[in-house]
């Protein structure tokens, strides 16, 4: 459907006041947000942050920003980045972005941990998003069948 709904959301959650009218009428600067609706009619999908095994944006970091967090997801540091943009370089998907409104730091989804569920998934009014985990023992080996 390609609504957006999910980047208004997504702006709400990282807004300072958590109201939808608040964030988009009086907050500056406005918070960028984290996922991306690509429309290539009749096709649309949300592109985000796929939080790779082996993340090139934190092997890439400079500074030290993209890090692993305590669980071994691939989180971002505002306060340790420097803008350079390498990163986003080397994001196979796209999915970092420079936020030239607040001091060129880059953005990238955080999965909305402060919420428990990420606010694009629990707003997409189609269910269209949703969050999956891979189990790794179930991805390391691919099934064999047997003749």
């Amino acid at each position: 459907m390609g609504c957006g709904l999910c980047e208004v959301w997504c702006v709400v959650a990282h807004s300072k006041s958590k109201d939808i009218i608040k964030a988009f009428k009086e907050e500056s600067p406005r918070p960028l947000p984290r996922i991306k609706v690509h429309r290539v009619k009749p096709t649309s999908f949300g592109l985000q942050c796929r939080f790779c095994d082996e993340p090139l944006c934190v092997a890439a970091c400079l500074s030290g920003a993209m890090h692993y967090n305590e669980e071994g997801i691939a989180e971002h540091d505002a306060s340790k980045c420097v803008g350079c943009g390498t990163c986003i370089l080397f994001c196979p998907f796209g999915a970092i972005q420079v936020d030239r409104k607040n001091k060129h730091v880059v953005a990238k989804c955080d999965l909305c941990v402060e919420a428990g569920e990420p606010a694009c998934v629990e707003h997409c009014p189609n269910r269209a998003l949703y969050l999956e985990v891979v189990d790794e023992e179930e991805t390391d080996e691919p099934k064999k069948e047997e003749a």
